[in-house]
């Protein structure tokens, strides 16, 4: 964020992680989002990995880009879809690691 440390954040600000909040709120976007996080990936090769009908995954994949979630790279015929950017991949990493804890009564830790 911009401004001070402790500074609240503008309308704009939640506004905009409102909306990556939602996207990720979606079992198949957080599973596609969890796949992307390290490298990039084709539609096809996201379909193997999440299970999901290619059609989903390719309407997920569409949110996801409008919200900002992800960007895309073409490769000859094929588009790669990767995380965009470091502050999305540990958003991703670290909702996933909570629910982890969550769920296996691990100890929290700061």
């Amino acid at each position: 964020m911009t401004g001070a440390p402790h500074e609240a954040p503008d309308a704009a600000q939640i506004d905009a992680a409102v909306v990556a909040l939602r996207m990720l709120a979606d079992p198949t976007r957080l599973r596609l989002m969890w796949e992307l996080r390290d490298g990039e990936h084709d539609v096809t090769t996201l379909t193997a990995a999440v299970g999901a009908a290619r059609p989903a995954v390719s309407q997920h994949l569409a949110k996801l880009l409008l919200a900002g979630l992800v960007s895309t790279r073409r490769d000859g015929r094929r588009v790669l879809y990767r995380a965009r950017g470091g502050h999305v991949r540990r958003l991703v990493a670290e909702v996933l690691n909570a629910a982890d804890h969550h769920v296996t009564s691990a100890p929290e830790h700061d």
